[in-house]
C-alpha cells in the first residue's frame, strides 16, 4: 500500500471509536474503497452487528471514500479441532472455478483467516499454477501429507504435486474418492476454514466428496451463458441432495472491457448468474470481469486478490460476503 493509502487508512481510523478502534484488525483503502477487519472475538451475532454497523456509520461520508466493506474475524477461541469446510463447485467445466477459489481463499487469507485449499480436481489439476507453487511436492508426517505453503499465506495440496508433470491419470471413481480423501484428511495445523476447489460436473467422485467430507456450505461458479446456467443449476441440486447449504453464486466472466477503447461488452451474457440465483432462492456473491489482466496473472501464479486493484477487490467483495456467511453460521 502507496505512503498515501496508508495516510488515509490512519486518518480513517482516528474516525473510530476508542472501543471500536481497538478491534481493528486491519485497515485498508484502494480506489475509493474502505475495507475494514474487525475481530468479533467473544460477540453474539447482535453484537457484531451492531459492530459492523457502528464501522459504517463512522467511515461512511468520509472524504476520498465511497464504499466501505467490512469483515468480522471469527472467535479464535471458539475454532473447531477441524477446518469448516467449504466446497467450490460448477455443473461444467471452463468456467474459472479453479480461479475463483485460489483468489477466494487468497483474499479470506488477506482478511485474518487461516484458509487452506485443496485442489480436489484429479483429471484437470491447475492450483500449484494459479498459487506459484509447481514443481514442489509436499512431505509426509505419522501417515498424513503436509499442505505446501505459498506466499500467498494459504497452504495448498494437489495432485499436481504428486504426479508428474503432464502425467494424464486415468482413475475410477473409488480410487479418486480415495485420493481426494487423503488430500483433505491432511495435516492442516491450525488452518480453520478449508477450501474445496471440487472437480466440475456432478458426479459420483463429487458426490462422494460431498457425502464424505459433509462441507460447511458451497460456493457456485457460473459464466452468464444459458448451457452454464443450467448446470449451475444442476450443481446446486447436487448440494441439496447432500444436504449442503449453498452459501451463493458466483458470476465469472462478466463484461469485457476493451483495453483499448474501454468499450464494454459481454460474450457471455450479462447477469444471467445473478437472474438464476433470484429465481432460485439463492444469494449472488458478485461477478469477476472478463480481464487479460486475471489471466496474465493467473498464469504467472500471481492470484489477483493478493492486490488491491480493481480485479483484486471483486475477489475481495465475495470473500467479504463469505466472510459474513460463516461469522452468521457461528453466530
Amino acid at each position: 500500500m502507496s505512503d498515501a493509502s496508508d495516510s488515509t487508512a490512519d486518518a480513517l481510523k482516528a474516525r473510530l471509536p476508542g472501543e471500536l478502534s481497538a478491534r481493528v484488525q486491519s485497515l485498508r483503502v484502494a480506489g475509493g474503497v474502505a475495507t475494514l477487519v474487525l475481530d468479533a472475538g467473544g460477540l453474539s451475532e447482535g453484537e457484531r452487528a451492531a459492530l459492523e454497523g457502528a464501522a459504517r456509520a463512522a467511515l461512511a461520508g468520509a472524504e476520498g471514500v465511497t464504499e466501505v466493506r467490512v469483515a468480522m474475524m471469527a472467535d479464535r477461541a471458539a475454532t473447531p479441532a477441524s477446518p469448516v469446510i467449504i466446497a467450490v463447485g460448477s455443473g461444467k467445466g471452463g468456467v474459472g472455478k479453479s480461479t475463483l477459489s485460489a483468489n477466494l481463499a487468497v483474499a479470506l487469507a488477506r482478511m485474518g483467516r487461516k484458509v487452506g485449499l485443496v485442489d480436489a480436481d484429479i483429471y484437470g489439476p491447475s492450483q500449484p499454477r494459479l498459487l506459484g507453487g509447481e514443481g514442489i511436492k509436499p512431505k509426509a508426517r505419522d501417515n498424513k501429507l503436509v499442505p505446501v505453503p505459498s506466499r500467498w499465506g494459504v497452504p495448498l495440496l494437489s495432485m499436481g504435486q504428486l504426479i508428474e508433470p503432464g502425467k494424464a491419470i486415468a482413475w475410477r471413481g473409488p480410487m479418486a474418492g480415495n485420493a481426494l480423501g487423503q488430500l483433505v484428511d491432511a495435516e492442516w495445523g491450525d488452518i480453520e476454514l478449508l477450501l474445496i476447489d471440487l472437480p466440475p460436473g456432478t458426479g459420483d467422485v463429487q458426490l462422494t466428496m460431498v457425502q464424505r467430507h459433509k462441507p460447511a456450505g458451497a460456493v457456485i461458479v457460473s459464466t452468464p451463458q444459458d448451457l452454464a446456467l443450467i448446470d449451475a443449476t444442476r450443481a446446486i441440486q447436487l448440494f441439496d441432495t447432500a444436504g449442503v447449504p449453498v452459501i451463493g453464486v458466483v458470476e465469472n466472466m462478466a463484461g469485457y472491457v476493451c483495453p483499448h477503447c474501454g468499450e464494454v461488452s459481454d460474450p457471455f451474457g450479462a447477469g444471467g448468474a445473478e437472474a438464476m440465483a433470484v429465481q432460485l432462492g439463492q444469494a449472488f456473491l458478485g461477478r469477476v470481469p472478463l480481464t487479460l489482466a486475471i489471466r496474465q496473472a493467473s498464469d504467472a501464479g500471481e492470484p489477483p486478490a493478493a492486490t488491491d486493484g480493481p480485479e483484486g477487490q471483486a475477489f475481495a467483495a465475495i470473500a467479504a460476503r463469505v466472510a459474513r456467511w460463516l461469522d452468521n453460521r457461528r453466530g
